[in-house]
């Protein structure tokens, strides 16, 4: 339990609660004290606002967020009570703002919660209207709690300017050592390998959101942090992660085969599964490090495992004589040899210090991982039409909106705004993520006033209700970052408690509360599903076209790197990044599709198929592409090249056909076929001519014909599938 509490004080979510709470109570109860309580909670409300658009970044642009937040939060407020009483311009120059603040969520997550504060203002405006010279007053104490808000998220910075980037690695390695772990589980006989791929795909999509976090903060990072033995560290234990994930991704073996290949000797196969799970639990022993601020221990002993399976292997070799049971054997002991290769480099990270030679190269042009931070106006000219989601997102929500302003104004409720607030946290683009937080909404504001009246009816001391409010305050946002129905409750709570100070008629502030996010909760959920709804199923088309794309790009490098040898280049590991990327955004975009109505799940079977090929597709160039970099290979053969570029062909006619575009005739594969036999004759003739070879020799040169050929066939198999798979898709 005290590991528990000691985890969660030490968490991102905890720490961002405290700044927040930080930033609201101090003015508060600093001008409380000189009988300036409004002017206080007006500061205290400006940081509020504030406060979601400071995202974990680079520094510069963290205070560039964090200030344009602030002024648009100001301007918004501004904008209403300036406008108020001019209803004839207000409605339509509200409209306008609503709107602009949606759309610039096209820009990324800073510009989404940068127009998150915006909307929220515009909300909050309606409940608290200033006149004459306190319009201006009020704006400006907002601005300051803006910059109050970031000067105290600086502080939290600097005193501990590592530990963010620490316990995002911390994930990381966690999630890794539970993707390593779910391969593990697909050796046991009969392991349901379906429902582990789909964990795997699952995983693979929380991999590349937290991969591109580390990215951002790591390398954009680089000029801040200087080269200091800490951020070399965190460098370099997160390039080795991605390259224990490739690792992973790339060697995918036929489990029901092996198990019928050594069904007379089980102890091979138990051996490499035990290792399998070592390299996970290692994994978790160095997350549990690095979160609980201990010293590494390893409790595993990954080369006394590797010295077993070798033996292992040599004694099923004796035994049998069977060359390729111990190829196949060999090419498990080759992956797990890589996996402790690559973790080893992890667990050195943390117990020496950390060079630039260490990195052999890998830290050059990392710059080029990043996306661009630039903000176009193009862009979101382009973005005005109703084929982009972004557009039909903020008409809907701007719509929404103003409805809500007229059953405010036809119905007498307490506070409108409460509808408008609702209406802003829980409307999302997605009709699935908007129907799980209206329930969450409603369940926490119930919840959460019950449990506020009952404790308001046996504490009536204003301390007593003042501590527990900021304890409200913290847990609420504590948990709406990772828990959003606990948050939600525990930020009903604080709001009560809040009324609870300033006013005594607290039953109709909790019916009042109850009411308006019942209404807003409501039409959040009917406009996502009447308001030109964004179906999945008009975009998972858009993710399946990329995904191919970009496993397209990734082959076409690794064939250019096998022709040319050389070193990897910088296009290499682009192109393996982005069809990593793209996977993932596929897997979550039928993720989505899941979550919504059954009539709108078209071609629901279909589509999973092809997910689960473009991920196998993946995993089979990745083999190849890990293969070629680190063993010496020969020469690339002309019919290498020819079954490369049927494969290539075969991918282009899956995009023309998502697309649209209709297939007039089936192009001929007998040329690809004669390249595969002329491949395994190749591979027969050089078992002839054995003893032209030394043993090392011939058994590097078999391993790698036979990876290759294996890979090619299969390649062309998984191409072949996605072509027949996308056609049905494309008839639908």
């Amino acid at each position: 339990m005290i590991d528990r509490l000691r985890n969660f004080a030490d968490s991102t979510p905890f720490t961002n609660a405290l700044k927040v709470t930080v930033a609201s109570v101090v003015p508060v109860l600093t001008l409380s004290y000189f009988d300036r309580f409004d002017v206080g909670f007006t500061i205290a409300l400006g940081a509020f606002l504030t406060y979601p658009s400071d995202i974990p970044s680079n520094l510069r642009h963290k205070i560039k967020g964090v200030l344009v937040a602030a002024l648009i939060v100001a301007g918004s407020n501004l904008l209403v009570n300036v406008l108020h009483p001019y209803p004839w311009a207000l409605y339509p120059v509200v409209t306008a703002a609503i709107f602009f603040l949606s759309m610039i969520g096209i820009y990324g997550h800073r510009a989404n919660m940068v127009s998150f504060s915006g909307l929220l203002a515009l909300a909050l405006a309606f409940g608290h209207l200033q006149q004459g010279w306190d319009i201006l007053i009020h704006a400006g104490l907002m601005f300051v709690g803006g910059l109050f808000y970031l000067l105290v998220s600086l502080c939290f910075q600097f005193l501990s300017p590592h530990r963010y980037t620490e316990l995002q690695l911390a994930e990381c390695i966690k999630l890794t050592a539970k993707y390593l772990k779910l391969r593990g589980d697909l050796w046991h006989v009969e392991a349901n390998r379906a429902k582990i791929i789909e964990k795997q795909l699952h995983l693979q999509v929380e991999l590349n959101a937290i991969h591109e976090n580390i990215r951002e903060i790591l390398i954009r990072n680089r000029p801040d942090s200087g080269s200091s033995n800490q951020h070399r560290k965190m460098l370099l234990v997160f390039i080795s992660l991605v390259d224990v994930m490739e690792l992973a991704l790339s060697t995918s073996f036929d489990h029901s085969k092996l198990h019928q290949k050594f069904s007379a000797h089980p102890k091979v196969l138990t051996t490499y599964q035990q290792i399998a799970y070592n390299l996970g639990a290692t994994l978790k022993q160095l997350q549990k490090s690095i979160a609980n601020h201990q010293k590494y221990v390893s409790k595993h002993q990954l080369f006394k495992d590797l010295e077993l399976l070798e033996r292992v292997i040599a004694e099923y070799n004796d035994n049998t004589h069977d060359a390729e049971g111990v190829w196949m054997l060999t090419n498990m002991l080759y992956y797990v040899e890589k996996q402790v290769e690559k973790i080893s480099v992890i667990e050195r990270a943390f117990l020496q210090a950390v060079s630039s030679q260490d990195f052999k190269g890998r830290d050059r042009e990392l710059e080029k991982f990043l996306a661009p931070q630039y903000y176009p106006w193009r862009t979101f000219r382009e973005n005005l039409t109703f084929s982009s989601m972004h557009f039909r997102h903020a008409l809907r929500l701007t719509i929404t909106i103003l409805i809500g302003f007229a059953i405010g104004a036809l119905l007498p409720l307490q506070n409108v705004y409460w509808i408008l607030l609702t209406v802003i946290v829980i409307m999302r683009p997605g009709y699935g993520l908007t129907k799980e937080r209206s329930w969450q909404r409603i369940f926490g504001t119930v919840l959460g006033g019950l449990i506020a009246f009952a404790l308001l009816s046996f504490i009536h001391n204003p301390v007593a209700i003042g501590v527990f409010t900021v304890i409200a305050l913290i847990l609420g946002f504590t948990y709406t970052a990772t828990n959003y129905k606990i948050g939600a409750t525990f930020v009903t709570i604080y709001v009560v408690f809040v009324y609870g100070l300033l006013t005594p008629d607290i039953e109709h502030v909790i019916q009042f509360r109850i009411v308006d996010t019942l209404a807003g909760a409501g039409l959040a959920f009917v406009a996502n599903y009447f308001f030109w709804p964004s179906w999945e199923f008009l975009n998972v088309r858009v993710h399946l076209k990329k995904s191919i794309e970009a496993n397209r790009d990734y082959l076409i490098q690794i064939s250019k790197f096998y022709n040319e040898k050389g070193q990897v280049t910088t296009d290499y590991r682009l192109a393996r990044k982005n069809a990593f990327v793209e996977i993932g955004n596929l897997m979550a975009s039928f993720q989505r599709m899941s979550q919504e109505p059954r009539s709108k799940q078209r071609a629901l079977p279909q589509l999973y198929k092809l997910v689960v090929l473009n991920h196998t597709l993946l995993s089979s160039s990745a083999s190849l592409g890990t293969y070629i970099q680190s063993h010496k290979t020969t020469s690339a053969s002309e019919a290498f090249n020819v079954v490369v570029a049927g494969v290539i062909r075969n991918l282009n006619r899956a995009t023309a056909l998502l697309d649209g575009q209709t297939e007039t005739e089936s192009p001929a594969n007998e040329e690809v076929a004669l390249r595969f036999t002329e491949l395994k004759n190749l591979r027969e003739k050089e078992l002839k001519q054995a003893h032209l070879y030394g043993a090392q020799a011939l058994e590097l040169k078999m391993q790698e014909a036979q990876l290759v050929i294996e890979q090619l066939i299969w390649l062309t198999n998984l191409s072949e599938n996605i072509v027949g798979t996308s056609a049905r898709i494309s008839k639908i």
